[in-house]
């Protein structure tokens, strides 16, 4: 999917845009026990002009550099070793649960939250999707919108099976040898190779412990990670001719760590709680263990 760099930049913007923005007053930023309508109605207004903005520009910026087609479908569920549909279900169900937090803070009921905001991520990348349905490059992916549907699915059905995220979905990366092999596909430069070089990231599932278990004595902040990444990739599907994958070797890795949940950190100050649930999407580095078919490693600090 060409589209990803900027699905995760507007995500990141999103997310960054809210949080950070209104920072400085703690009463402003602590969540109303009832419905505060201009509350309600500014996140109204800022959610569709972000929305419609980064839409607009995708079209104007991005799209406009490719020719246009009749709407079509395809089929790229083989590329990447699923990479990309990983990173669909991550950004999906980040924007959700953003979507969520603003209208929690708006004082405005569960049941509208779950309806209006966890589907902020399906929404907007389904949107996306579209476009590329009339983008010649690309194409209009039933995987793709079934990824973002399983990210909003997986922050709607913990809402209303537990009234709770007791899991939750992270992200981290590494540079890896193969960027500087295809930057033009793999990212140039630090910025371009955290959302566009697959063999650096990793996806992972953190599990709290606590919230399954909380007759024991686990810490709150202390989570199980299981995390997915592959290695070896140039391109999205292997290299028939062999001419760039003349030594590498695609191949899934699955990893199991521990990681801090941040939102588990009590604290009294909102500010401090806004810039906990930021970086929250971020997997701290941790001792891991990797399992891939060339066997299992172990890593003192995995990112």
């Amino acid at each position: 999917m060409g589209c990803y760099k900027l699905k995760y930049i507007t995500l990141l913007f999103f997310i960054s845009s809210f949080s950070f923005s209104q920072s400085k007053l703690e009463s402003f930023l602590t969540p109303s026990d009832t419905l505060n309508k201009p509350r309600r109605n500014a996140i109204v207004i800022s959610k569709a002009s972000v929305i419609g903005v980064s839409l607009i520009g995708l079209n104007q910026l991005w799209y406009a550099d490719y020719p246009k087609s009749k709407f079509h479908t395809i089929d790229d569920s083989g590329e990447w070793l699923q990479m990309d549909k990983v990173g669909h279900v991550f950004s999906s169900y980040q924007m959700g649960r953003l979507g969520a937090q603003a209208l929690n803070w708006a004082g405005v009921s569960k049941k509208d939250q779950l309806i209006y905001g966890a589907t902020l991520g399906f929404g907007f990348l389904t949107a996306v999707e579209v476009f590329d349905g009339f983008s010649e490059e690309w194409g209009f992916s039933w995987t793709d919108v079934l990824a973002n549907a399983t990210g909003t699915g997986l922050y709607v059905g913990q809402e209303l099976l537990w009234n709770e995220q007791r899991m939750m979905l992270k992200f981290s990366f590494h540079q890896t040898q193969y960027a500087s092999q295809r930057p033009d596909k793999l990212g140039d430069g630090f910025l371009e190779q955290v959302l566009k070089d697959y063999n650096g990231q990793t996806y992972w599932l953190n599990i709290n412990l606590h919230s399954f278990f909380k007759e024991s004595n686990i810490p709150k902040w202390l989570d199980l990670s299981v995390g997915y990444g592959a290695d070896g990739m140039l391109t999205g599907l292997k290299d028939v001719d062999n001419q760039l994958l003349t030594n590498n070797e695609r191949y899934r890795q699955f990893y199991v760590s521990f990681d801090l949940n941040l939102s588990k950190i009590e604290t009294k100050s909102q500010v401090l709680r806004s810039v906990l649930d930021v970086f929250n999407v971020i997997k701290i580095p941790f001792p891991a263990i990797e399992f891939s078919k060339k066997g299992s490693v172990f890593h003192l600090l995995y990112y």
